[in-house]
């Protein structure tokens, strides 16, 4: 039996749009960011698809994720961006596993980890330049160096912060958040560390901004084809994901008939009403009724009526010709039309990273090899 919905990830464009962030910084090491498995992508097929591009180091958020990756075989450095519970110190050394830094208490359990293992682990200190959400703050940082000091079996590897205005890039505060970074690595290296890795861009830093101590960046959301911004239309990136349904029901409604929950949609019309079995618990945002258009045979159609938990409805009245089982695509690219993720995310109130997350976790994949 197949699920009527799929989520096609073509690997070919995931190449590229690395390709692209590796240009962009000018060859430089890149740290591909797999998280939420890999933004709905499925982290193990795209990590062993950037291993082949030479990625230097994969990023995910919880010690689950890089678990995962080590028993598919990733070999590569894995950075875990939420840090981790000091229990897991020994089970981080067992898989190699590098936490950012942000917790006195995990850096002693990781010593401890480490002392029973005659190892040194690694550990990416994180810095709170302005984001205000995770890290150490610049005023905290001296207690810091002088505890890290102390533990023998822990060694700063990287120094890492995080942009929080990046996507807009007249903003000032990127700026002075690299020169709160900048000043905090001379602090770390003056306290006698000797970081490898520095590291603050995202992807829109990565495209949009220039700074000359960083040595590493973090491609995420343009990976997988996403915009980091409205100041990034002009990058060559392309749609990773697919989302396709099928038609399994065309209608003839007479004039003034109510569609769906609330009859929030009225045929103005004698109308030909297409039911596809998909919605919002396939992903699908329910915040689109009445916005989105989808595409069938190339062409856009218009999302009518409520969205339910396993249904929309399309209004194919201009387009006699569809067909029971024809395809839909709800997301990507069918012939020359594309709904991109950033148009989906704009009918839905939302960003594109909700969306491939939200669509990429609930169905089937396929993947196109490169």
């Amino acid at each position: 039996m197949k699920h009527p919905n799929q989520v096609i990830i073509d690997l070919a464009s995931l190449r590229h749009n690395f390709r692209q962030a590796r240009a962009a910084f000018g060859d430089r090491p890149l740290l591909a960011v797999v998280k939420a498995d890999a933004y709905g992508h499925g982290a193990v097929e795209v990590a062993r698809a950037l291993t082949d591009e030479e990625a230097d180091m994969f990023g995910v958020a919880h010690p689950t994720e890089g678990a995962r990756l080590r028993a598919a075989g990733i070999d590569r450095p894995i950075l875990l961006f939420c840090g981790a519970h000091p229990d897991d110190a020994g089970e981080l050394a067992d898989q190699e596993l590098t936490p950012m830094l942000f917790d006195l208490e995990l850096a002693r359990a990781l010593d401890a980890a480490g002392r029973a293992r005659g190892r040194v682990l690694p550990v990416h200190l994180k810095i709170d330049t302005g984001m205000g959400r995770a890290g150490f703050r610049p005023e905290q940082l001296d207690e810091v160096l002088a505890t890290l000091a102390g533990l023998d079996h822990v060694r700063i590897d990287g120094v890492v912060s995080h942009l929080a205005l990046a996507d807009d890039v007249a903003n000032p505060f990127t700026a002075r958040q690299y020169e709160t970074f900048a000043a905090c690595v001379e602090r770390v290296r003056a306290a006698g560390f000797n970081p490898r890795w520095l590291h603050l861009s995202n992807s829109p830093g990565l495209f949009g901004q220039t700074f000359p101590l960083c040595n590493l960046a973090r491609p995420g959301i343009s990976l997988y084809g996403g915009l980091p911004g409205e100041s990034f239309r002009h990058l060559d990136l392309k749609p990773v994901m697919r989302f396709v349904s099928r038609i399994a029901q065309v209608n003839r409604l007479p004039a003034g008939s109510g569609i769906s929950y609330g009859h929030r949609f009225v045929t103005e019309r004698d109308s030909l009403v297409a039911a596809v079995p998909v919605g919002y618990s396939d992903g699908y945002p329910r915040l689109v009724t009445n916005r989105a258009e989808v595409l069938v045979r190339g062409r856009r159609i218009r999302q009518v009526g409520t969205v339910c938990m396993n249904w929309i409805l399309l209004d194919v009245t201009d387009h006699p010709d569809v067909r029971v089982g024809d395809l839909v695509t709800l997301l990507g690219r069918d012939g020359d039309g594309l709904i991109s993720g950033d148009e989906l995310a704009g009918w839905a109130q939302t960003i594109d990273y909700e969306v491939f997350c939200s669509i990429g976790s609930r169905n089937p994949r396929q993947y196109l090899r490169a």
